[in-house]
């Protein structure tokens, strides 16, 4: 995440990450606050970056007994925006080396109409060392995170009130 860090801003991503996950109590103040539901609890959720707009990237621990990992990546946007961007962090490092943030992996238009992406060497070299089987275009990456949790949607929109 150092590399991304000192990148923000020049590749017109607006992905920072977090030095660290939020923590329980704040995670539970965020999904509360995002949701408007105060009985709920953010467990569900390690939170490790944000947009500019304050929208949160998490994994979404929904594979019991998996390690963190192997748990889908999740953005929920500042503006009500949701959707599995990655099946696991493999994918993710693959997502963000192809020239991809979590808003730009997670909208259901195109982004920006001047938006180009712009893969990163720095980040291709890092997800050729910790993910060199799951190699995939951006697209390709966020299609499958789709495919296999298509009910994501609906079902943080029933949490909401």
């Amino acid at each position: 995440m150092e590399v991304r860090l000192d990148c923000i801003g020049e590749d017109k991503v607006d992905f920072e990450p977090y030095e660290a996950f939020l923590t329980a109590d704040e995670t539970t103040d965020w999904f509360r606050a995002w949701t408007g539901n105060g009985e709920l609890n953010g467990d569900d959720f390690r939170v490790f970056g944000q947009d500019g707009t304050g929208g949160n990237v998490a994994f979404w621990l929904s594979r019991p007994g998996q390690p963190l990992v192997e748990q889908p990546i999740v953005f929920l946007g500042s503006e009500g925006e949701t959707g599995v961007i990655a099946r696991n962090l493999a994918a993710f490092l693959w997502l963000l080396a192809d020239g991809f943030g979590p808003w730009e992996a997670s909208t259901t238009h195109d982004p920006e109409p001047d938006w180009v992406p712009r893969p990163n060497r720095e980040l291709t070299a890092i997800a050729e060392q910790f993910a060199p089987d799951h190699r995939a275009p951006a697209v390709a990456i966020v299609e499958q995170a789709t495919q296999d949790f298509p009910d994501f949607d609906d079902t943080i929109m029933k949490l909401c009130r």
